[in-house]
């Protein structure tokens, strides 16, 4: 009963969005769009730690929270990279996952699309030349965008990912109608 008064005594303390993140609103509706026209649904992404700091991790994640909620707006994470459209990469791909890495990207089905999250994805950053590091991402997988930074925010990932659905190889998706579908059953 007294979590309801507190609730009650509290009132609304959500402020709205900051004009700020109007471009990241208008990247977020952008993306959806792009998503229903290519893919007819959300973006599956399979997000992969390759050896980072976890920096762009956190950026990764503010994606998913209340101010982006990536999840209403066409983008989604998946836990297979079999369901996964997209790779969202972070880090300088160390020994021990360059193996796990290509495997990833093997499972993805085709056509894939890959992003490379960071400064460090791309140059392998303060880790170069580590005896740890295999080297940046695309000396282990074909890379479709880069997006810089250390780490970059969650709009300019946003505008990596609608970068690489604009290089989606476009191709007339067949409709399924109700006749097709029972042919394909047989």
């Amino acid at each position: 009963m007294r979590l309801f008064s507190k609730i009650l005594r509290t009132g609304l303390v959500t402020r709205p969005l900051a004009p700020r993140h109007d471009e990241a609103i208008h990247l977020i509706n952008a993306i959806d769009a792009r998503s229903r026209s290519v893919l007819g649904r959300a973006v599956a992404i399979r997000e992969v730690d390759a050896g980072s700091c976890n920096g762009c991790e956190i950026e990764i994640t503010g994606l998913a929270g209340p101010v982006y909620d990536m999840e209403r707006f066409g983008l989604h994470f998946v836990a297979s990279p079999r369901h996964a459209d997209l790779l969202l990469v972070t880090g300088p791909v160390t020994v021990n996952m360059a193996v796990p890495l290509r495997k990833t990207w093997e499972a993805t089905p085709d056509p894939k699309l890959v992003v490379a999250v960071g400064d460090c994805a791309r140059t392998c950053g303060v880790f170069r030349e580590s005896y740890a590091v295999a080297g940046s991402v695309d000396a282990i997988i074909p890379v479709d965008v880069f997006v810089d930074g250390c780490p970059p925010e969650p709009a300019e990932i946003l505008r990596g990912i609608l970068v690489a659905l604009d290089r989606w190889p476009s191709r007339p998706r067949p409709a399924l109608g109700f006749e097709d579908a029972e042919a394909t059953r047989r």
